[in-house]
């Protein structure tokens, strides 16, 4: 590891020796550390941490202090905790489709709280949930930070706003039941309602879908929703409260629309051309790309119920969208680790690491793509993503090495957040 991320011993051991350092000291020697912001992996470092933040990286020269832990993962390969994009950990445990209709809407956060779990064991310490009715995920992520249930640090963006009709709407039933989603909002002003309303109950981002979707009823998934000046009201309303936007689009036209309207980032992108790409290099847009649940989809969703519409559909996104997430990757564009968890079963966040390199990823940048890249999408980049002074204790390991081989990272042995271990296989 180069440049400033690890310090000389002796300048080390003075940060230890003086005033400042009042709280409790965790040292944790890693074997290999994965230096986020470059790529570049260290031998033998080690990791100072004072209560939830780092506050030092040396090297094996480093003094140990009296009375401080020491936590040893010198046969190890150390990285910052990983972050997943796009998830949605709030929804019922059942893995039937419709189970929604048939369980209680209370099931469903219960079932956040688990899938919550399994998500930070599987060393995502960092998650944007993108979608969740009632803010529900508001209030998981309230019960994580105050230390009631243990989970990933997350994002959150409560109902997802979407036209009548479309794919962020509720239209499994027939107009008897006059079923509606809670984020349903036509025209630019009933959408600025919306992202004012969501910004009272506590959301940190804006969410919304710019064409159809996969898992939703009688939309086609490239197909546009909302007008330019729909996109552009939401936009504009959210960043005028200091949240970002995430756009589901699939649809090329779509995807560029939403561009063109400043949104932050594109969720899942599947139908991307070179013009597309190239508005969001100019434009700073961040691409989240699930390139895994495809296949759990097209195995396990008859066995689930889920219907013959919705598995026509994944046929027709799962091959185009990977390649989309090359030419992507081969642009140089920004693309961010995002799964689509709850496609597939919480906890294999994991298994799309590989997805990324057999796609067109070094393991580098992957692994960069899931740290320090998703932390400046969220605008926490000051906090998390990386293992330096400063920021937030959110540090894993795998005992193999995951340059060599990605999938190392599908099965984590250890996992800090914080400065509290909630993992250690060692």
């Amino acid at each position: 590891m180069q440049g400033n991320s690890i310090v000389g011993a002796a300048l080390v051991a003075a940060l230890l020796s003086t005033s400042a350092v009042a709280g409790e000291i965790t040292i944790i020697k890693a074997g290999s550390l994965f230096d986020s912001s470059n790529g570049k992996v260290s031998k033998n470092a080690v990791i100072v941490v004072e209560d939830d933040k780092i506050i030092a990286v040396g090297d094996s020269r480093t003094q140990i202090p009296d009375g401080a832990e020491v936590i040893d993962l010198s046969s190890s390969f150390v990285l910052p905790g990983v972050m997943d994009m796009h998830t949605h950990v709030v929804g019922n445990l059942d893995n039937y489709f419709f189970a929604g209709y048939f369980q209680s809407p209370h099931r469903a956060t219960i079932g956040g709280v688990v899938n919550a779990e399994k998500t930070l064991m599987a060393g995502f310490t960092t998650i944007r949930n993108v979608g969740a009715p009632d803010y529900a995920d508001v209030a998981l992520r309230n019960a994580i930070n105050a230390g009631e249930v243990p989970g990933p640090r997350m994002a959150v963006s409560g109902p997802s706003l979407g036209i009548t009709g479309g794919h962020c709407d509720n239209n499994a039933l027939n107009a008897s039941f006059n079923e509606r989603s809670d984020g349903v909002a036509d025209g630019p002003w009933e959408a600025r309602a919306k992202v004012r309303e969501n910004v009272k109950y506590g959301t940190d981002l804006t969410k919304f879908c710019g064409t159809g979707g996969v898992f939703s009823k009688g939309t086609k998934v490239g197909m546009t929703q909302y007008t330019l000046e729909e996109m552009q009201a939401i936009v504009d309303e959210s960043h005028t409260h200091g949240r970002k936007v995430a756009a589901h689009a699939h649809g090329n036209e779509g995807i560029k629309r939403a561009i063109t309207a400043g949104v932050d980032s594109i969720e899942h992108a599947s139908f991307l051309d070179r013009e597309a790409i190239q508005m969001g290099i100019d434009r700073g847009t961040y691409f989240a790309i699930d390139i895994y649940n495809t296949e759990y989809t097209l195995e396990m969703g008859p066995a689930n119920g889920v219907p013959e519409e919705n598995i026509n559909k994944e046929h027709e996104v799962g091959t185009v969208q990977r390649q989309s997430f090359t030419l992507a990757v081969n642009m140089g564009a920004k693309v961010v680790f995002a799964t689509d968890s709850g496609v597939y079963p919480h906890g294999d966040n994991g298994k799309q690491f590989a997805r990324a390199v057999r796609f067109g990823m070094t393991p580098e940048q992957a692994i960069m793509s899931a740290t320090s890249l998703a932390a400046e999408l969220l605008g926490w980049a000051d906090k998390v993503g990386k293992i330096e002074p400063g920021q937030f204790a959110d540090i894993i390991a795998v005992h193999g090495d995951p340059i060599a081989d990605i999938s190392e990272l599908e099965d984590v042995d250890f996992v800090m957040k914080g400065g509290v271990v909630y993992k250690n296989k060692q």
